[in-house]
């Protein structure tokens, strides 16, 4: 799960205001249960999936079932409160759009780790985007390799089997 984190009352109120006006145009109902969710999400820092959200909120006592916790994430993507990754053949992974960083991820096919680091590559994509006349939403770019850690796990093998 995703680091805890003491999140400002400006963003959360900022979030907030977006899920209300999403919920308003699309007729949908504006339940505890939908602000709780988003309120434990911005409440944390990184990548996350549902499984180990919807547990963490059990053990918390939310009252939020698992359908309740995967209809709203769907609100939130469509909302552009939350993003959606897909790192390799690993389970699907989320984090949350506003108050992040701009950052890039390198994900380990060997250990399946997934790594974030900023880019310089912020301005080239708005550049591209400019040049075809293309207003970016979002980026997300990932890089496929091996960590440090299993190379040197993979090299010290190799030199033990010679």
């Amino acid at each position: 799960m995703a680091e805890k984190k003491q999140v400002s009352t400006r963003l959360l109120e900022n979030v907030k205001k977006v899920l209300t006006d999403y919920l308003e145009v699309h007729q949908h109902r504006k339940t505890p249960e939908r602000y709780a969710i988003l309120e434990e999400i911005y409440s944390r820092t990184g990548h996350f999936d549902v499984e180990a959200l919807f547990m963490y909120m059990k053990d918390k006592n939310y009252r939020v079932s698992r359908a309740t916790l995967y209809n709203t994430m769907d609100l939130l993507l469509d909302a552009k409160l939350i993003v959606k990754h897909q790192f390799g053949k690993n389970i699907a992974q989320f984090e949350r759009v506003y108050g992040n960083r701009p950052h890039d991820h390198l994900i380990c096919l060997e250990c399946g780790e997934v790594s974030e680091v900023d880019t310089e590559i912020e301005a080239t994509v708005k550049d591209v985007a400019e040049r075809a006349e293309f207003t970016v939403a979002h980026h997300s770019l990932y890089i496929y390799g091996m960590c440090k850690k299993c190379k040197t796990s993979k090299v010290g093998s190799l030199e033990n089997n010679n």
